[in-house]
């Protein structure tokens, strides 16, 4: 049976004369007022017969018993048996291809008995978007409420547009709001770019639309009324240009104040993440190339850990293999009791490591006894384990010194630790047929790649490739991370590219990138100029050298203020910004790319450098300070006012952070979050030249803007790993 929509049938009887399961999921008044509006009229669209369904989700449906439901059916399977399960799934395949049938006849007969003239099924339709739009209107959730607080400033203007969408568009379920900010800010603060694209879709099917600027312009009429939005309009091919409400971008500000930069953190698809990052050698030095993924490591876990995303922080050190056989045959040359009395008997561990590779070099019988010792440390004998665990943790040692000074979190899993997992993951993809025999070792052939990926070398022994396959496994499996990120030097990345696509082809990993879980490799440049070949330490020396030149150039410009600091403070604030200076100069250049190491240019405090930076928030708090007024009090109190073209600017600057750190986090690069940074420092100034802070009517509202923006270059040094310092 199908239930008789005509309003003729039905209007003036009440909603209750429909079937149960026909009722609309709304309130009795919204019943009443359906009744009420539900006239003819000839001015439907397809987009209002999408809305109607799902105001009124059985309306459309085929006949359904009321008594046999599917928790019902499930009950019943239960106490029947398995035999059960058989009988229903051909009685489930017997009703499928009856509901085909039906619903193939329903849809000739519709489209005779309505057609799309048909006034009676349009005037059912249209009361059904008017119906849809009031009651959203007069939810109490309302998109305006919902959209201060969710995400990104794109993000939100992202779900006012996906409401547009649905409307303008039903047919199209598979189309995401394309938002941008404006390139020319004369046209408006963002823009919703999707017309063009929809048009491509719809050209040549039944469609009311004639070209992407009449889709444009829908999309602009659909749009949800919102309190953050002051006014569209509609340029070229259907671009819908949005310009922000004032009072709203104000209104946000100030409630970041109070509520604290948090509530202002993307949101993004992952919720556990891997970052694989510094990883250096045991028995070695750190060499620059480890300073630059420590860096760019932290940093990254730092703007997902901000991003709400749990990040488990991963030091793959190199604690295992060959090497560490001829270190401890060479160990109990020095000290045939195997007892070290100390660190400083060894004495510098680098140039241990040397002597001992200068011996398995010259030396066939110690070359012999150390690949003894290497058998004798994998099959787990006490003498060896012990002289191993006591090399590795001298390195550590030394690590965990460079780590404090940059103020670095790692947890050591080195390759030590995977190696357990490997003869059960290499298990798993012999399986999968993907490893071959070749030329005595054991490979698994890549296409396009000229040679293959090699798990076992000739003589049985495990190398990078076997460990990372492993390490991928227990990632995925037992630490259930979505989301892993390798930070090495760029000439790792084709085993990179081969280590992943064997990974996919085991079926660990989605073979679409965009899916999760997923992989990255994050690639950086070389280190030019005078630090290329140098070790960590030696950085960091000249590090304390350049904190050194602070001190010196801050005595010598404050004349009679020096006894304003105390020698804590200047020692403090020099080695904020020395280290700030090391960090940022690596992470302000795209990643990919080589840069010169320059102490020079570090110390400049002109131009796009962590010193004019530091600098330029040390006044901002020197500004509040000399206000003499109580910020935490005028948070409470004070009202934001962005009335001059300057405040506005800053303002929307500032609630451009969250989508900023959302795009330094999916496309992984560090440098776009110093871009940021930079160009908000160059907004205050602006701001500040043009617009009198202390002593002006408007006070109050721009001390609460230099606050913000304070908090926010706050945040950014945090997420850059940089002290922020509040007087220079």
């Amino acid at each position: 049976m199908r239930v008789d929509l005509r309003a003729s049938t039905w209007k003036g009887r009440g909603v209750n004369s429909l079937p149960t399961r026909y009722k609309p999921n709304i309130s009795e008044s919204e019943y009443q007022r359906l009744d009420a509006i539900m006239t003819p009229s000839s001015s439907d669209s397809v987009s209002d017969r999408a809305v109607f369904r799902r105001l009124i989700p059985g309306i459309h449906g085929l006949e359904q018993d009321p008594g046999k439901s599917e928790s019902s059916e499930r009950f019943g399977r239960e106490q029947q048996g398995p035999r059960a399960d058989v009988t229903l799934q051909k009685k489930k395949t017997k009703t499928l291809s009856e509901q085909k049938a039906k619903e193939k006849a329903r849809m000739k007969r519709s489209s005779k008995e309505y057609g799309k003239e048909d006034g009676v099924m349009t005037g059912i339709l249209k009361t059904s978007r008017r119906l849809f739009l009031r009651a959203k209107a007069s939810s109490p959730t309302t998109m305006a409420n919902e959209e201060v607080t969710g995400g990104s400033l794109k993000q939100q203007l992202a779900k006012l547009f996906e409401e547009s969408l649905r409307i303008t568009v039903p047919e199209e379920l598979d189309v995401d709001p394309a938002i941008a900010p404006c390139q020319n800010p004369k046209f408006g603060d963002y823009q919703c770019n999707n017309a063009m694209g929809l048009w491509s879709k719809v050209k040549g099917k039944s469609t009311q639309f004639k070209g992407p600027q009449p889709i444009g312009q829908a999309i602009m009429k659909n749009l949800p009324a919102s309190e953050m939005v002051d006014s569209c309009s509609i340029a070229g091919p259907g671009f819908v240009n949005v310009v922000l409400s004032r009072q709203w971008i104000a209104k946000s500000i100030q409630k970041m104040l109070v509520d604290g930069i948090e509530t202002w953190a993307p949101k993004l698809p992952v919720k556990r993440a891997v970052v694989d990052f510094s990883s250096p050698n045991i028995a070695k030095e750190m060499h620059v190339g480890h300073l630059r993924s420590t860096i760019i490591g932290d940093t990254l876990a730092r703007m997902l850990e901000y991003s709400n995303v749990e990040v488990l922080r991963r030091n793959h050190v190199g604690d295992w293999g060959t090497q560490f056989g001829m270190l401890i045959e060479y160990l109990f040359e020095k000290f045939p009791s195997g007892e070290v009395a100390s660190d400083q008997a060894i004495g510098d561990l680098e140039t241990f490591y040397k002597a001992s590779k200068q011996r398995f070099d010259s030396d066939p019988a110690f070359k012999e006894r150390a690949q003894r010792a290497v058998v004798s440390l994998q099959a787990g004998e006490e003498k060896y384990r012990k002289a191993w665990a006591h090399i590795c943790e001298i390195s550590r040692r030394g690590y965990e010194k460079v780590y404090q000074r940059l103020g670095v979190h790692l947890e050591e899993k080195g390759e030590s630790f995977y190696n357990p997992y490997i003869p059960g993951a290499l298990e798993l993809l012999s399986k999968k047929g993907l490893i071959e025999e070749s030329e005595g070792a054991r490979v698994i052939f890549i296409e396009g790649k000229n040679i293959p990926l090699i798990v076992v070398k000739k003589d049985g022994g495990y190398n990078y490739a076997s460990t990372d396959l492993a390490a991928l496994w227990y990632r995925l499996n037992e630490e259930k991370a979505e989301w892993i990120i390798y930070v090495t030097d760029v000439g790792q990345r084709e085993h990179f590219e081969m280590f992943f696509t064997a990974a996919k082809r085991a079926g660990w990993l989605p073979a679409e990138d965009d899916k999760y879980p997923k992989t990255s490799h994050v690639g950086f440049g070389l280190v030019l100029g005078k630090m290329e070949n140098d070790s960590v330490l030696a950085v960091l020396r000249l590090s304390n050298w350049l904190i050194y030149l602070m001190k010196l150039k801050w005595i010598k410009c404050m004349s009679g203020k020096a006894k304003d600091w105390t020698e804590e403070e200047l020692e403090k604030t020099a080695e904020a910004v020395g280290y700030g200076a090391v960090k940022y100069a690596d992470l302000k250049n795209n990643r990919t790319t080589n840069y010169t190491f320059s102490f020079d240019q570090m110390l400049n405090d002109k131009g796009n450098t962590a010193v004019y930076l530091l600098y330029a928030h040390a006044r901002i708090c020197s500004i509040i300070r000399k206000s003499g007024k109580d910020i935490e009090e005028l948070k409470k109190t004070g009202t934001l006012d962005l009335v001059h073209p300057d405040e506005r600017t800053l303002g929307l600057h500032l609630l451009q952070f969250a989508e900023v750190v959302e795009e330094a986090c999916t496309n992984l690069l560090p440098n776009v979050l110093c871009e940021y940074l930079y160009n908000l420092s160059e907004d205050f100034t602006r701001f500040y030249t043009n617009c009198q802070v202390v002593g002006s009517a408007e006070e109050t509202s721009r001390l609460l803007l230099c606050e913000a923006t304070a908090v926010v270059m706050r945040k950014c040094f945090h997420l850059l790993g940089i002290t922020p310092v509040y007087k220079i």
